[in-house]
């Protein structure tokens, strides 16, 4: 069983400047691969491949340019993987499965430099720090959490990432599978909202923690230091500004994003962790239209704010690891107009009632009667 660990890390400036050379470098590939495909379609010529246009860029394309040998001075492994990257991005496209790739832009688009164990001393982990190819020994800001090499995991690849400032390492490590099978015999139901994250069958609620405090005083704090970056680029037009003022201003802005994004990630995990803690038979949850929601633009913030793919995909990995059926019921299941008691249908519920009332004289908040209906149902998927 493979299982990734992402940390951050504390490399030196050396360290630093060769990853941000190999992320630079992975990100024009990656643009490269995707303008010779459109001119080779322009021509109408054959779609290259990620494998074919690998072998013309090294015997082709760089002899005869010279001037372009710096990509061969990064890894070539992370050079191939932004190419099949791009390859993969193609075939998604081609199957309609996504739209037309995108170039990768410089500082908002998320490029990785990836690494591979090619030898045995290559992706070695201690307690402290972990040895990288090319970038040698770098020491980790959160000590422990990877498995060290030395009780015996073996690191089969990785990626190294920069965010607002920071340096990340994933690593994917091999694990026993340890599936735990003595779960209780009654499952559960969790009906996500935007005005609580998550309300479980059992009576549990988590509330939404973009109404928290904290949460509220950094978005004022962001919406200030926006207004802030806005002015800078007013005035570099006025020529009272300077490119680099606007990148210091920049950097603060991806802060307070990062921190926020963070702090509502942390939730989430620790959110699946209480539930899964319970140890129930079943989880099941809806198939929400996220992508529907989205197109609301009076509720399209507060919908990518709760996070309810990262949520899901989560809760997958988490009942995967211990043995719990993930459910998933259709999105158009009648979930809150159902009575859990006498199992009638109120059409005419609106999204403004909050206390669901039926003729039979069942009375209950109305996302834990969802909760319910979602815990018996009996048309569902394995996910």
């Amino acid at each position: 069983m493979l299982k990734s660990f992402k940390t951050e890390i504390s490399p030196t400036l050396e360290q630093k400047a060769k990853i941000n050379k190999t992320i630079g470098t992975c990100r024009y590939v990656y643009n490269f691969y995707l303008t010779h495909n459109k001119e080779l379609y322009d021509k109408g010529e054959k779609f290259m491949s990620g494998k074919s246009f690998s072998v013309w860029l090294n015997n082709e394309y760089l002899p005869n340019n010279p001037d372009k040998l710096w990509i061969k001075e990064v890894s070539s492994k992370s050079v191939k993987k932004s190419i099949e990257d791009g390859c993969a991005a193609f075939t998604k496209f081609f199957k309609h499965q996504s739209g037309y790739p995108n170039y990768k832009k410089k500082d908002k688009s998320d490029v990785k430099m990836y690494f591979v164990k090619n030898n045995p001393k290559d992706c070695a982990c201690e307690r402290h720090r972990i040895n990288i190819p090319t970038l040698g020994w770098v020491k980790l800001k959160e000590k422990g959490y990877i498995p060290t090499t030395k009780d015996g995991w073996k690191i089969k690849s990785g990626t190294v990432s920069k965010k607002a400032g920071r340096y990340y390492v994933s690593a994917l490590v091999e694990i026993p599978d340890n599936k735990i099978t003595k779960n209780s015999s009654e499952g559960i139901g969790i009906d996500l909202g935007l005005k609580d994250l998550a309300i479980i069958s059992n009576g549990k609620t988590f509330k939404n923690i973009n109404k928290s405090g904290k949460v509220k005083k950094l978005e004022k704090q962001l919406r200030r230091e926006q207004r802030c970056l806005s002015r800078k680029y007013e005035n570099l037009k006025k020529g009272e500004s300077t490119q680099k003022n606007i990148q210091k201003q920049k950097l603060k802005v991806q802060k307070l994003y990062h921190r926020i994004d963070n702090i509502r990630t942390d939730y989430i995990n620790k959110t699946i962790a209480e539930i899964v803690k319970t140890k129930p038979s079943y989880i099941t949850i809806e198939d929400l239209n996220v992508k529907g929601m989205m197109k609301n633009r009076h509720l399209s913030k507060t919908v990518a704010a709760q996070k309810f793919y990262e949520f899901r995909a989560k809760l997958q990995v988490k009942c995967n690891e211990n043995g719990i059926e993930l459910r998933v019921v259709d999105r158009w299941y009648p979930s809150s107009k159902i009575c859990h008691c006498c199992g009638c249908i109120k059409k005419d519920l609106r999204l403004s009632d909050r206390i669901y009332r039926c003729s039979c004289g069942y009375v209950e908040d109305r996302d834990l009667n969802a909760a319910l209906n979602l815990k018996d149902a009996m048309t569902y998927e394995v996910a």
